[in-house]
């Protein structure tokens, strides 16, 4: 395909991947040929096993839908490699909702161990919401080589959590707004595991548990860490709040097509707005005023206006370290390494 061909959505992802492949070439090269675990010596992991879901004196805080009572759940830990210093493992767990589509019904995701005895301070991280999980795998793996364990899981109706056939069609985030919401509180429900999963974890500090994603990754990490008091660090980057009047108002093609239809059903901004709020963190904004918030967002946001992260600041008690990028949704890329350290450095100090 000639540049003269190329799409501007071809032209920001190719700036995308760029940034990312870079990041991760000296992970491929230092895997290379590894295939068992040497060298520093690492907390071993079970291949099966059970974590017990302990709720916490604040629990009564935690918004209606995203309670969960104390219980018990399984897993599953495979070692897959060896990424430098660090060990990688699948695992998985079952989701707290179960739903139509079979498949939907596990988490999986990528555990990034550090080498040693810990107790090592520990994040979930969440992905991006086109599917692609090269960001918050790297971000989990820049986390773990800095002594900080991380945990990446994939959210509902992404990867192996699809369905096929009809029930292939559903995803966590659709023009309908009641699935939407569905996937969401599911998604947040998740993340409460992954994070009993981390807390039960011999080589983790189960006192200095956080949570960061990217876009979709980053609004789900402040809706779960309104969900989950154990979150006391929380980095949101490209996120916000107030869904609802941002997807309205947003000129971007999808959100034009997703209005017109949402009319022509004889919707109204006012019930689009009734089913979003229960699943904005911008509405939970005042739990968060007591943890330690990092906001990275971008002057010139295309897919998420300026004013819905400011909106989540505002909601956070204008408490958050705000961070604003020169750059839009997708060229936000280009700081991709120096918001690497910030990140580490924000999940490092826990002074």
């Amino acid at each position: 395909m000639s540049c003269n061909r190329c799409t501007s959505r071809d032209r920001r992802f190719l700036l995308l991947s760029l940034g990312i492949s870079v990041c991760l070439f000296v992970t491929a090269e230092e895997s290379r040929g590894e295939n068992k675990p040497a060298g520093p010596v690492f907390v071993d992991i079970p291949a099966r096993g059970q974590v017990r879901f302990e709720t916490t004196a604040k629990e009564e805080k935690v918004p209606a839908r995203f309670h969960l009572a104390a219980h018990t759940f399984p897993f599953t830990c495979e070692f897959k490699r060896m990424s430098g210093p660090v060990r990688v493992y699948d695992v998985t767990f079952p989701s707290p909702v179960k739903t139509k589509v079979e498949a939907n019904n596990t988490v999986h995701g990528h555990y990034y161990q550090p080498a040693g005895d810990g107790p090592f301070p520990a994040c979930v991280c969440l992905h991006i919401l086109g599917g692609g999980f090269e960001l918050s795998e790297m971000s989990a793996n820049s986390l773990a080589r800095q002594g900080i364990a991380a945990l990446t899981i994939k959210m509902p109706y992404y990867a192996q959590r699809r369905g096929v056939g009809e029930n292939g069609r559903r995803r966590m985030i659709s023009f309908v707004p009641e699935h939407t919401a569905e996937g969401m509180t599911q998604a947040v429900l998740d993340v409460r595991r992954a994070a009993a999963w981390l807390a039960n974890r011999d080589e983790v500090n189960s006192q200095k548990l956080g949570v960061t994603g990217i876009s979709l990754g980053g609004i789900m990490s402040a809706l779960s860490s309104a969900a989950e008091p154990r979150f006391k660090k929380v980095a949101i980057y490209l996120g916000g709040g107030n869904l609802a009047l941002g997807i309205w108002e947003n000129p971007h093609p999808h959100a034009k097509q997703f209005r017109k239809q949402w009319l022509q059903n004889g919707g109204t901004y006012e019930s689009f707005l009734k089913i979003m709020s229960p699943v904005d963190p911008h509405t939970y904004g005042h739990l968060l005023e007591d943890r330690d918030v990092l906001m990275v967002v971008a002057k010139h946001d295309e897919i998420l206006p300026p004013k819905s992260s400011i909106a989540l600041w505002e909601s956070i008690g204008k408490k958050p370290e705000l961070v604003w990028l020169d750059s839009g949704h997708i060229t936000a890329a280009m700081y991709i390494f120096g918001e690497t350290r910030r990140l580490t450095t924000f999940f490092s100090n826990w002074e």
